[in-house]
Parts: C-alpha cells; structure tokens; sequence
C-alpha cells in the first residue's frame, strides 16, 4: 500500500511540474487533472502545497510571471484536446516508466 501511495504522489507530483512548464495556476492545474487524470483536486493542492513550501523562492517568481502573463491581452493557454493529450501521454509515460522497475 505505501508504495502505491507513494508512486500516486509521485505521479500527482509529475503532472503538477508539467502544468508548470505550461504555465498553468493552480486552479487550472486542479481542474485539468481532475478532468483528464481523474485525480482530486484535494490531492493536487495538497501536492501542489507541499511543493511550494520546499521550493519558496521558485513559486514567489512563478505566481509573479503568472500575475504579469495574466494581466497582458494575450493568451497562449493550450485548448481543451490539447489539455487532454498531454496529460494522458504523461500518466501512459509514468506507468510505463513504473513497469520497468
């Protein structure tokens, strides 16, 4: 059981960094994974948290691009399908990754 816990967080943790690098909120984050991954957004924020108290100084920047990314007229967000593509190559890529070990 632990470690099929631990393998869940660590995927919860691994889709968490791809909507960083695709510069998702948090909300956006919850509600893609929720959606597309069948995952809590409880379970999310709760990673997502606990991220962010290990990395400080990382997601003061973040939320400060986010906030000026928001606040400009242009939009670059990825559309729903796109949203739902990557996610499911990312989870089929994790479990994948988890069968060779």
């Amino acid at each position: 059981m632990g470690d099929t816990s631990a393998s869940y967080i660590h995927l919860v943790h691994h889709l968490i960094e791809k909507c960083l690098i695709f510069r998702m909120s948090k909300e956006e984050c919850m509600e893609a994974l929720s959606k597309h991954a069948n995952i809590k957004p409880v379970i999310t924020s709760t990673v997502w948290n606990e991220l962010e108290k290990e990395n400080r100084e990382f997601f003061k920047s973040y939320s400060q691009c986010q906030s000026r990314s928001q606040s400009s007229t242009g939009s670059d967000q990825m559309s729903e399908a796109e949203t739902s593509q990557l996610i499911q190559k990312m989870i089929s890529a994790h479990q994948a990754d988890g069968d060779d070990k």
